[in-house]
């Protein structure tokens, strides 16, 4: 275990030339550098985060679903049956006339009664738009906190305004009080989105959606380590600024006021395009791999951050298409449509029955969210997103 620690806690990878851990250990008086133990926080307020969760959308959420007129579904369970629930798990929809007929035949019933056993199976695991008003809310909540926290923060950091700042005296960087509670809370939050996924109604990328969730994790955890804090609270900023918008949008489909949907569809459009096109490539990718190059020179770790960043706005651009792709069909049927992740989302999902369905669901959730995690972006992110985002 010794010799495994010091192979991966090696200074020439995670470190400039001529900078050792030993150099980091014992600063200043009131100076703080980043180091590994400070990320244990994240579990405790991790586990805090999912318990406010649970009270929010149970108390606060749910009151205000039921405002809106979205009551709890009243899901009627199928009946107890080991064949037809094994069948079920294996395939998840319901089966094609032969494998009907062949059920029918073994357990002794119409095939009337098979179909409609798989229908209520379906509906059984299906959640409802109450439970996802629920969720979207708590996702609206949080990252519009987050987002405004990060803002007022940043605004205060000369990095904010100058990214070379990022850069200079590297590694030697205080670890101030207020990015070190911006840094935990995100990443505990994401810690908390892992706990929730197995809690909450299985989803089709319930796999997806986890390493998802464990990359963006990782990602914070590396950038914290090697104290490339300042740079990647940039990062977080520019992901969460499109990520209320979403869950608005979704919140304003849920609650069926289609215009306001549509102009927050578009405002979130607009924002991720302009923060994953534009603002990442220019102000933060710019700063991460030529401001630094000429600061600090490289490094292994700076490397493997870089490639990273990099990896990161291919996904957005890929993202970027499918979202406009969705928003041009929104466009020509006057009014966003069902979510596109409807679909993958939940394992108990009808099969699309019109040309229409097979948009279901532009707007659903990121991340969960995650990652984020989520409207047309949701779709896109629940395929493609797990990855390395943050």
């Amino acid at each position: 275990m010794a010799a495994l620690s010091a192979w991966f806690w090696n200074e020439r990878f995670w470190l400039p030339h001529n900078v050792t851990w030993a150099d980091l250990e014992d600063p200043a008086p009131g100076v703080e550098y980043p180091k590994v133990g400070h990320l244990f926080t994240a579990f405790p307020l991790a586990l805090g985060i999912f318990a406010f969760r649970i009270f929010f959308e149970r108390f606060i959420a749910s009151t205000c679903a039921r405002s809106l007129h979205l009551q709890p579904d009243v899901v009627r369970k199928a009946q107890p049956n080991a064949v037809l629930e094994k069948v079920f798990t294996s395939i998840t929809k319901c089966p094609d006339t032969r494998h009907l007929d062949g059920l029918s035949k073994q357990l002794d019933w119409e095939v009337r009664k098979v179909q409609r056993w798989f229908r209520h199976r379906r509906n059984q695991d299906k959640p409802s738009t109450h439970t996802k008003f629920c969720e979207s809310m708590w996702r609206f909540t949080f990252y519009l906190g987050i987002f405004i926290y990060g803002i007022r923060f940043l605004w205060q950091s000369p990095w904010f305004w100058d990214t070379r700042h990022c850069w200079y005296g590297y590694p030697y960087q205080v670890m101030t009080p207020g990015l070190y509670h911006y840094y935990v809370t995100e990443l505990a939050f994401y810690w908390s989105l892992m706990f929730s996924q197995f809690t909450d109604i299985k989803r089709k990328d319930f796999l997806i959606m986890f390493i998802h969730h464990l990359a963006t994790v990782s990602l914070i955890s590396f950038s914290y380590v090697n104290n490339m804090a300042r740079v990647g609270s940039l990062v977080l900023c520019v992901h969460d600024a499109s990520d209320s918008l979403l869950e608005a949008a979704k919140l304003a489909k849920y609650a069926k006021y289609q215009r306001l949907c549509d102009f927050l569809f578009i405002m979130f459009t607009i924002v991720f395009f302009i923060t994953r096109l534009v603002i990442y490539p220019i102000w933060v990718i710019n700063s991460t791999f030529f401001e630094s190059w000429a600061i600090i020179g490289p490094f292994p770790s700076w490397w493997v951050f870089n490639i990273l960043l990099l990896v990161l706005q291919v996904l957005h651009i890929i993202w970027s298409y499918l979202i406009a792709g969705i928003a041009v069909k929104a466009m020509q049927r006057g009014k966003v449509v069902n979510d596109v992740r409807s679909d993958i989302e939940s394992s108990s999902e009808e099969e699309a029955d019109t040309p229409a369905d097979g948009l279901k669901n532009a707007l659903s959730t990121k991340g969960e969210n995650g990652t984020n995690g989520h409207c047309a972006a949701a779709a896109a992110k629940g395929q493609a997103q797990n990855h390395s985002s943050w």
